[in-house]
């Protein structure tokens, strides 16, 4: 019981389809993950400063730095050098000229009062010098003329505000107030005055300049702004650090700018690396649902996708560890070389143009994400992918694939021109990295196109307009076969392959399917190539010996014939779906009536003379169809005017869709009219009138008989 009930759950994961697309995504989750998160692991070293370096290590490409640590001292050195900034505070030499003044006048107040005594007056005087000069000189001071302390104030008031205006600073008080004295020595003052004064100087003058440090700031964030910072250039293979040397601040800073350094927090990185790529593919995945469901159902498509994904970002990982012998300038522009446009060429022709503008957007980031973040790469990328899809939309020859990687090669030339012309690249190095670069680029696209495209369409099982190109050749093993065998039915695909060609463009269908289709169509018909009436060139039809209902075993089974020959020689599905289903169920018209002309209605099934089908699909097999019985239908009228032809052409499209052959294919009524014009077209020109020329016989006869009268 529990066996069965574990092989039915593992039948149901195998099967399940949103299982499997699950599973797709989580590998090529861990598949994209792995090779954008390959540096963290992959050629970095684990140093610090002071460490002995393990090994000689040098740079693995050019690059340029700016020397953090040299930067930051010549900063520092620029900030030191300004000198501090001192304002003078006017407010204070007011302040300070107020408050002698008013000093003086209380003075002066005590001498004049007349009912103070002299020693009241001393006394009080005392009070406010705070007891701070000799009794002498206050006592000089009660006693004395007004008129005295004015002149002192005057003086000393006029030297103390020509000082602190040139500015005193506080560590420079006593220095000042020196400066002072020395000055008064001048005014020849008597001692008890010259006390006074002195005392005054001593008790009023304060700092009058201080440090303004926001101004300071300034001036030392306008020095340190004008300095240049100190760059670094290392050239690639320069050695950075030998053997046994001890690592120092600017070592780190050389690894550091070259990406060699182990990061700190490798698995944080690792994380967002993941998430970044989860939140790429479920763009994909949304825009599939969304827009192309029968891609995002089928694993295999899905599977696709991720592999050449894989494949591109796998050789663009590989171009940068090779050695290529390039002077050393060219070591950091190899990510221009990324195949970007493989990709986009080989989604755009296996599966659909649309998808592939959305894969080469993925793709471009990706590349730029890998190399060290580079978004050059994928400006780069992105353009030459978009002109490398456009470039193979409508794909008519083999050659075309090469003329595709030319013009990616000549777009990949321009973007780098460009972005170097930003980057102010000097011009010779511009010039040519962006040409031989361009170029190959271009050439990798195209020999990466071609070579991985025929491995994937066949293990994918899918036709690519490539595929039906060489199917196409007339050199083809099969088409030969047909040419040789059945010459007649050779010859009439191939007009109904101009016929559904023409139509098909017309209603926007795959008109290179179309014509592939129709060559290969008929191709049952080498088996028994004399019981078709193209193939029997004057000879006798074998039909008129044998009983319409073998006739009509005969005719039909040249779709069955056809189903086998193609599945021995392995032709896609697609092709063989024309050859399956270009009749339908259609009726055998001449051998039915045939039939009812010989045994009667009651005795004729008309089940027998209907082809096995299935009925057409898809537009381009109705097409074909209506080709097919259009093109006999024509060739058997004789001299046909073109209301002649359009006339048979309508009546025989109106004859199918009646008949219920277009059921099951998505074609409009306003796309069987056009259809109907292309054919009709088509067959006016392959029919036209011809001037009948007179037999040659008569004109001699002619000539004779003119020549005896004469």
């Amino acid at each position: 019981m529990l066996y069965r009930v574990a092989v039915q759950g593992l039948n149901y994961l195998v099967n399940n389809r949103q299982v499997n697309r699950a599973a797709i995504a989580l590998l090529f989750l861990c598949i994209f993950t792995s090779l954008l998160s390959l540096d963290l692991f992959y050629g970095k070293v684990d140093l610090e400063v002071g460490d002995v370096a393990p090994r000689d290590i040098h740079a693995p490409r050019s690059v340029e730095y700016i020397d953090t640590v040299k930067t930051e001292e010549l900063k520092r050195q620029a900030a030191e050098s300004v000198e501090k900034v001192y304002t003078i505070d006017f407010r204070v030499i007011s302040q300070t000229e107020q408050e002698i003044k008013e000093f003086t006048e209380s003075i002066v107040k005590i001498q004049t009062d007349e009912v103070l005594s002299v020693e009241e007056k001393v006394n009080m005087i005392k009070e406010i010098t705070n007891k701070e000069l000799p009794d002498e000189v206050i006592k000089k001071i009660a006693t004395s003329n007004p008129e005295d302390l004015y002149l002192i104030r005057d003086k000393l008031t006029g030297v103390i505000i020509l000082q602190m205006e040139k500015g005193i600073d506080e560590e420079k008080l006593d220095q000042a107030k020196g400066e002072l004295v020395a000055q008064i020595n001048e005014f020849n003052f008597n001692p008890e005055y010259y006390q006074y004064a002195v005392w005054l100087i001593d008790k009023f003058v304060k700092p009058s300049r201080f440090y303004d440090a926001e101004q300071t700031e300034i001036l030392r964030q306008r020095a340190v702004e004008s300095v240049k910072p100190v760059k670094v250039q290392i050239k690639a293979q320069q050695k950075i650090v030998s053997k046994g040397e001890i690592v120092t601040e600017q070592h780190i800073q050389a690894l550091q700018a070259l990406g060699m350094l182990h990061p700190s927090r490798p698995w944080v990185i690792l994380l967002g690396n993941t998430l970044l790529v989860a939140v790429m593919m479920g763009i994909v995945l949304f825009y599939l649902r969304r827009q192309n469901r029968a891609i995002y159902n089928n694993t295999a498509h899905l599977c696709l996708i991720g592999i050449i994904v894989t494949i591109v970002l796998i050789v663009s990982k590989s171009i940068l560890l090779m050695e290529i012998l390039l002077w050393p300038e060219f070591e950091e522009r190899l990510g221009y070389l990324s195949p970007v446009a493989a990709g986009g060429m080989l989604v755009a022709i296996l599966l659909k143009t649309r998808l592939a503008i959305l894969i080469v957007a993925v793709m471009s980031l990706m590349v730029g994400l890998m190399i060290d973040n580079q978004i050059a790469f994928s400006i780069a990328g992105f353009i030459g992918g978009i002109t490398g899809i456009y470039s193979v939309t409508k794909l008519s020859q083999r050659g075309d694939l090469a003329r595709a990687g030319l013009y990616t090669g000549v777009a990949v030339m321009l973007s780098i021109f460009i972005i170097g012309m930003i980057e102010e690249t000097s011009w010779q190095l511009l010039i040519v990295s962006s040409v031989i670069l361009g170029l190959l680029n271009g050439l990798l696209s195209s020999v990466l196109t071609n070579g991985a495209l025929p491995y994937l369409e066949s293990f994918f099982g899918i036709t690519s307009p490539v595929k039906l190109l060489e199917l196409s050749n007339p050199s083809n093993k099969l088409l030969r076969r047909l040419l040789l065998e059945a010459p007649g039915t050779y010859h009439h695909s191939i007009m109904v392959g101009n016929l559904a060609e023409a139509a098909t463009e017309a209603v926007n269908g795959d008109h290179l399917l179309v014509r592939v289709g129709a060559m290969y169509h008929d191709i049952g018909k080498v088996k028994r190539p004399y019981f078709f009436v193209e193939n029997q060139l004057g000879m006798e039809n074998p039909h008129d010996k044998i009983a319409p209902t073998l006739s009509a075993l005969i005719i039909t089974s040249h779709v069955k014939d056809g189903v086998e020959i193609a599945k021995e020689h392995k032709l896609p599905q697609c092709i063989i779906d024309f050859i399956e289903q270009h009749h339908g169920t259609s009726l055998i018209k001449y051998f039915y009536h045939k039939a009812l002309e010989m045994e009667g209605p009651e005795k004729v099934v008309e089940d027998a003379f209907r082809h096995g089908g299935p009925k057409p699909q898809t537009k381009e097999v109705a097409i074909v169809m209506l080709a097919d019985t259009v093109e006999a239908a024509v060739r058997a009228l004789k001299n046909p005017s073109s209301g002649q032809i359009e006339g048979l052409v309508r009546e025989i499209i109106k004859e199918k869709l009646m008949d219920g052959q277009l059921d099951e294919c998505d074609l409009t009524l306003k796309d069987l009219d056009t259809i109907a014009n292309a054919f009709v077209r088509v067959l006016s020109g392959a029919f036209h009138s011809r001037i009948e020329y007179p037999d040659l016989q008569e004109n001699e006869r002619r000539k004779n008989g003119n020549s005896s009268i004469g």
